[in-house]
């Protein structure tokens, strides 16, 4: 898996794991993806640092610098959004 899909992956999920912080696969799923991150791309620390109207800022550390990821909120919280809509999963 691409570095660029792994950190989306964990965005995305991570979003659904805050939101529902009783969806244990979720959690699960959120790790699996920060395990892709830290064994094939050695990246640490990944956080949302910060969220506006318009942009999720993801930090993380990768090759001993902090680096920044920015991603649109739409697309990030797409995920949130389609669990949401879906009776299935509520």
């Amino acid at each position: 898996m691409t570095f660029d899909d792994a950190l989306f992956n964990w965005l995305q999920i991570h979003i659904v794991a805050e939101d529902r912080p009783d969806d244990h696969a979720a959690m699960d799923t959120c790790e699996f993806f920060a395990q892709i991150l830290s064994e094939d791309h050695g990246v640490s620390g990944q956080h949302i640092a910060a969220t506006d109207a318009t942009m999720v800022h993801v930090k993380y550390e990768r090759n001993g610098s902090t680096k920044l990821q920015l991603y649109p909120r739409e697309a990030a919280e797409q995920l949130l959004v389609d669990i949401r809509s879906n009776p299935k999963y509520n």
